[in-house]
Order: C-alpha cells, then sequence, then structure tokens
C-alpha cells in the first residue's frame, strides 16, 4: 500500500499519480507540519480570548466582514458559512479528483499559516485513510475567494450534511455523509472559529482538476508521436525532418523531444528503406511539420506542470496568519489566475495536436494525397470506408476550437462587488478536460485510418515503435473489408489512447517516450 507523508512544502506531482491511479493510499502527516498547525492555531486562539475584532476570525465573510460575532456564535458563523457556501451544480467531480482535492487542501493548511486545529487535521487524515470521499459537484467556482462552491461541498460532508462514497474492495458506495461518517467510525466535525473558512477557500479544486489533466495530457504527448509514426510508415513519409540537427538549429526542447520520438518509433523501419531513393521532395506540413507543432504542445505542457507544481504547495486560503508576530492579514492568495491562465493555454496547446492530426487523417483517407484506395477501403464505391471517420474529427476539432475561447480573460464581479475581479479558473480546468475527450478521439480516428493504411502494404515492416501500435490496434479492431457499423471500432480506438495502452505497448519496444 503506497505511504505518502504530507509536510506541506514536498508534495509534487509524480506522488499524486497513485491517487490518480485509484490505488490505496496512506497519508500520514510529517512531526514538524504538526507543529506548525498548531502554532498558527495559538494565533487564532489567542486572538478570540481577547476578543479582538478580526476578519475571518471573529466576523462576517465578504461583503459582510465589518459584522462582529460575538465569541459565543463562532462554531454557528462556521457552520453557516459551510452550509450557505453549498450551491454547486451539476455532475459530481470524479472520485480520482476529489481525493487530489483532500490531499492538497490538508497540505496547504500543513504550511501552518491557516489556524486549522490539529485534532481537525488528524481526522480529515484519517478520513481519507479510511477511504471517505466527499460528494463534490464539478460546477459553481469562480476561482477567486478559492473555490468556494465546491469545496464547501467537501466540508459539509466532514460535518455529515450531503453525500459521500466510501470506497471498499468493490468499488465505491455512495450514500449520506451522516452514514459514511458512520461506517468508517467517526463522528461528525463540528468547526470552531476559522477552520470552515480556511477549508473551503483555496484553489486545490482548480489545482486536482488540472494535476488530472496534466496526467492525461502527457499520455496524449507521446501517443501523439507514435500514431504519428505509424501514419508516415503508412503513407511513404519521410523521416528526415525529425533528424536531429533540425533540432539543434531550431533549439526548442519540445522539437528534440518529438524528433527523437518518432525516430525511435521508425527504427527498423523496412517502409522507409524501400523508398529512399523516390522522387518524392517534400511531405505535406501535418507529415513535415510535426517536430514543430508536437513540439510547441510539448513546451506548452512543460510550463503548465512547472506552474501547477509550484502551487502543489501553495497557501491559498485568507486571512494568512503569521505565527511568528501574531499578525492575521488578509491577502489575495485564494485567486486562481495563475492556473486559469495556463490552463487556457494548455487548451489551445492541444487544439493544434487535434487540428494536424485530423490533417493527417485526411491525408490518409483521401485517394488524391494518398496513392492508396480511396477511404482506405478494398472497394471504393461499393463501400465508403473510413470516409465519415474523416468527418468526425473535423466535428470534433472544430468543437475543440470554441472550447478554446480563453476562460481567464473573462470576469464577473460577486459577493456585492467585494470581489471584483475573478480567474474563472475552473471554467478554464473543466475545458482542458473537455478538449481532451477530443483530442483523444480524433488520435485513436488516426491510429484506425493509420493501421488500416498499412494493411495494403503487409509486405513491407514497419519501424518496431509503429508496428508495436499497429499490433495492439489489432487486438481490439479487425482490418476493414466491408463496410460494418463503426463506432465500436472508433470507441476501442479511443480508449486505447486515453487509457495510456498505446503508449505502454509502444514503449515496451522502443523504451521511454518523452512527453
Amino acid at each position: 500500500m503506497p505511504r505518502l507523508t504530507l509536510d506541506g512544502t514536498s508534495l509534487d506531482l509524480d506522488a499524486l499519480t497513485p491517487i490518480l491511479d485509484g490505488a490505496d493510499v496512506t497519508l500520514a502527516l510529517a512531526k514538524p507540519a504538526k507543529a506548525r498547525v498548531r502554532a498558527a492555531r495559538k494565533v487564532v486562539e489567542d486572538h478570540v480570548a481577547a476578543g479582538d475584532v478580526v476578519y475571518g476570525l471573529t466576523t462576517g465573510f465578504g461583503k459582510l466582514k465589518s459584522v462582529a460575532i460575538d465569541t459565543a456564535d463562532l462554531a454557528t458563523l462556521q457552520r453557516n458559512l459551510i452550509l450557505s457556501h453549498c450551491t454547486g451544480v451539476g455532475a459530481p467531480m470524479p472520485l480520482e479528483e476529489v481525493r487530489v482535492v483532500q490531499v492538497l487542501r490538508l497540505n496547504g493548511i500543513l504550511r501552518g499559516h491557516s489556524g486549522v486545529r490539529l485534532k481537525v487535521v488528524e481526522q480529515l487524515t484519517r478520513l481519507f485513510n479510511k477511504g471517505f470521499v466527499p460528494e463534490v459537484p464539478m460546477r459553481g467556482s469562480v476561482g477567486a475567494s478559492g473555490d468556494l462552491a465546491p469545496l464547501s461541498h467537501m466540508a459539509a460532508t466532514y460535518m455529515g450534511v450531503g453525500h459521500a462514497f466510501v470506497m471498499g474492495p468493490k468499488g465505491a458506495k455512495r450514500m449520506t455523509a451522516k452514514r459514511a461518517l458512520a461506517l468508517v467510525g467517526e463522528e461528525p466535525l463540528e468547526f470552531a472559529a476559522k477552520e470552515g473558512l480556511a477549508l473551503i477557500n483555496g484553489t486545490e479544486v482548480i489545482k486536482a482538476c488540472l494535476v488530472r489533466a496534466l496526467r492525461r495530457a502527457a499520455n496524449l504527448s507521446k501517443a501523439a508521436d507514435a500514431i504519428t509514426s505509424l501514419t508516415i510508415e503508412a503513407l511513404f513519409g519521410s523521416v528526415q525532418p525529425f533528424d536531429d540537427r533540425f533540432a539543434q538549429l531550431k533549439g526548442q526542447p519540445g522539437h528534440t523531444r518529438t524528433s527523437a520520438n518518432v525516430r525511435a518509433c521508425l527504427k527498423g523501419s523496412s517502409v522507409l528503406a524501400s523508398h529512399v531513393d523516390c522522387d518524392r521532395v517534400q511531405d505535406p506540413y501535418s507529415l513535415r511539420c510535426v517536430p514543430q507543432v508536437h513540439g510547441a504542445f510539448k513546451a506548452a505542457l512543460a510550463h503548465v506542470t512547472e506552474i501547477v507544481t509550484n502551487e502543489l504547495c501553495a497557501v491559498t486560503d485568507n486571512p494568512i496568519l503569521f505565527p511568528d508576530t501574531g499578525e492575521v492579514i488578509s491577502a489575495g492568495q485564494f485567486h486562481g489566475q495563475p492556473l486559469s491562465m495556463v490552463a487556457d493555454y494548455l487548451a489551445l496547446s492541444l487544439c493544434t495536436v487535434g487540428n494536424i492530426s485530423e490533417r493527417r487523417i485526411e491525408q490518409l483517407v483521401n485517394p488524391d494525397l494518398s496513392e492508396l484506395p480511396a477511404f482506405l477501403t478494398p472497394q471504393p464505391g461499393l463501400n465508403s470506408g473510413m470516409m465519415i471517420a474523416q468527418v468526425t474529427a473535423a466535428a470534433l476539432v472544430s468543437e475543440c476550437k470554441g472550447l478554446a475561447h480563453p476562460a481567464s480573460v473573462d470576469t464577473v464581479p460577486t459577493s456585492a462587488n467585494q470581489e471584483d475581479h475573478v480567474s474563472m479558473g475552473m471554467g478554464a480546468a473543466r475545458k482542458v478536460h473537455a478538449i481532451l475527450d477530443n483530442v483523444e478521439a480524433v488520435l485513436g480516428i488516426e491510429l484506425m485510418c493509420a493501421g488500416q493504411a498499412r494493411e495494403f502494404h503487409k509486405d513491407l515492416e514497419a519501424g518496431r515503435g509503429a508496428e508495436a501500435a499497429r499490433a495492439l490496434l489489432r487486438t481490439r479492431v479487425k482490418p476493414l473489408g466491408q463496410d460494418r457499423y463503426l463506432h465500436p471500432d472508433l470507441e476501442a480506438c479511443s480508449d486505447l489512447v486515453a487509457s495510456g495502452a498505446l503508449v505502454a505497448a509502444v514503449e515496451a519496444e522502443t523504451g521511454r517516450l518523452e512527453a
């Protein structure tokens, strides 16, 4: 059973991978982090005991920041805060994403600037370890003042309100939060001063959404290069544009990694050797410019990964406590703009991968371009072959362009204009997953078409990585003879891409590819 020790300062993306994979991860808390939590809590208790009027500790919230609250009502204040903010709508977040949120929120508190009691932190840790997973609606956050609505739904389940899941050997079972708490042997929490606010005022939902997106995007980056290699083989393209000398002249690391991936997949190809002296001078851009286009996507992916990694240990609630001085200071740590902007960047860069893949599909199915049977069917005319598969790819990439409209440039003032600029980070992050769905499907269509195109030249052996991709395809999708119901084939191909099975099969032959 994987064990993850949280200390508030060293969490990275690799540590979250087992959670995304559904592993039964056990959390532990580092001793220095516990000491920081105690010190921060003392600041809260000292101010409450002194009767100080301090925002977030003894006042209302947002526009109601000037309303002082009696000490006897502070627990009620926290409960009311959470319940009133449970306004999320839409489908529930994926459970693996919610579990990442649970970890990230704990990790931020462990920095020692939030003021949550250690006993609460320890109970939240136990709940995670016992498989308690809150049900959290996917929509309702504007990405400033934190992800208030989704995090409130999470916090409410800890109080026994709403619904939750309990993980077990047979999967996750949904039930009321109150019943789930009882099932795992825990009492509903009653939050004290500052604690409710600390749990709901953060960007952890945006972060978790992007953590999962980055994992999908890294797999897609490798899959796109592998599938391209199969298309190059199918179209008798050239490996020369992938020469490392061009990468050195270009000076872009993403270009270098793309070219290396494609060369590795094409190694040992007799297809390439068969037309070394052909009279074709240049391949179309969708083949020849893959290092530049896929490389630009890899550069974007690297940048987004850096920003998200930097945020994994960020303190993102408000107000912030400084135990060394006893200060309680309001700031804008909860603002999601750093995440929102890079989510938009990732979205548009994914669109370019889909765009160029769709153009390679056209190269494969169009007999005027491919010198292959029309629409990759042995009997064109009687059969339409893969004609409409390209139409589906065109529809998907067109939809992506609409989804790529930036969310981070939008803002709608909230909380009676107290929160007058917001990031729309959740909208940006959710759109990334919608685009990933589409681009994974487009790459699946290219895989299906490239594999079918290879059926017309089976006498020539493809490169090891390209052949591994084709061989895996054939475990799920038969070659196309007569027209048939293609929907299951498209679903299977998309799954081979999205699941990571394609990349795993290729890497078994080529060694590790670079995202």
